[in-house]
């Protein structure tokens, strides 16, 4: 069984390889800034988004592996489009809450997260990500 022959039978390996490749960047992204830490490069919210690389990289395999109009492909895109826009615009708002939250309150060491959603950019990043490791991944 060939590599390509692997990852059509198991395409499911596929948003996880996008997954990692997204939490790398990262660390990358963190770690020029000198923020790096665990915490952030396995948390939600920065950059790239690995939420939206994981949907992404799920809708583009059942697209390349059963066709743009399959059913297979028609689910991963409506739930892809729910989860980068809750993460873009529910999470993100609540981290903008948390933010001004933790201004108001004395501090005694209880803040809340204030990286809990994603900018459109983050978003877009991570969604470029995503689509290019599954058509590298199912091009081989």
């Amino acid at each position: 069984m060939s590599f390509h022959t692997f990852l059509e039978t198991h395409t499911l390996i596929i948003p996880f390889v996008s997954l990692i490749v997204a939490i790398v960047i990262k660390w990358l992204v963190h770690a020029l800034k000198g923020r790096f830490s665990v915490a952030r490069m396995f948390g939600s919210g920065g950059m790239p988004s690995a939420h939206s690389t994981f949907v992404i990289a799920l809708a583009t395999a059942m697209g390349l592996k059963y066709g743009a109009w399959s059913d297979e492909f028609m689910i991963c895109l409506v739930f892809s489009i729910i989860i980068i826009y809750d993460a873009m615009n529910v999470r993100y708002q609540a981290g903008l809450h948390a933010k001004v939250l933790n201004r108001l309150t004395p501090d005694d060491g209880q803040t809340l997260n204030e990286s809990m959603g994603h900018t459109p950019l983050e978003a877009l990043i991570g969604g470029i990500i995503g689509f290019l490791t599954a058509v590298v991944l199912l091009g081989l």
